[in-house]
């Protein structure tokens, strides 16, 4: 995955589902960004890991999502919120990967680890 000075250029979308939605608690992250509006991914399920959900690719009947125009600081902070590690992607509690969205291209931050014994959200949002 592209470091976030790389990564804008190419895809300049973030896709957010939980604690960073419009009026929830880690908003503020997105400062600044472009709202682009809201959409439904049918191939992503949402886990209830209690104070924050995390993403999987698996089917669902559509999970929300809210779509930002970002900039590489807010990136860099997203980066940083959601422990992804650049250079070993599958070493944080994220990976980042883009993903098909309605208003194109996204950066979607995808759960690293098990989540065996987590509530599946396969419609709606957290």
């Amino acid at each position: 995955m592209p470091p976030p000075a790389l990564a804008i250029p190419r895809t300049p979308l973030v896709a957010v589902y939980g604690t960073l939605k419009r009026g929830l608690r880690n908003h503020h992250w997105l400062d600044g960004a472009g709202f682009m509006g809201s959409d439904r991914l049918a191939d992503v399920t949402l886990y209830d890991l209690g104070p924050f959900p995390g993403a999987k690719l698996e089917s669902s009947h559509g999970v929300e999502i809210e779509v930002f125009e970002v900039e590489v600081r807010l990136l860099t902070g997203l980066d940083q919120l959601e422990d992804y590690r650049p250079h070993q992607p599958r070493q944080g509690l994220y990976d980042r990967a883009v993903h098909p969205t309605a208003f194109g291209p996204a950066w979607l931050y995808l759960y690293n680890p098990d989540v065996t014994g987590f509530t599946a959200i396969r419609q709606g949002g957290w």
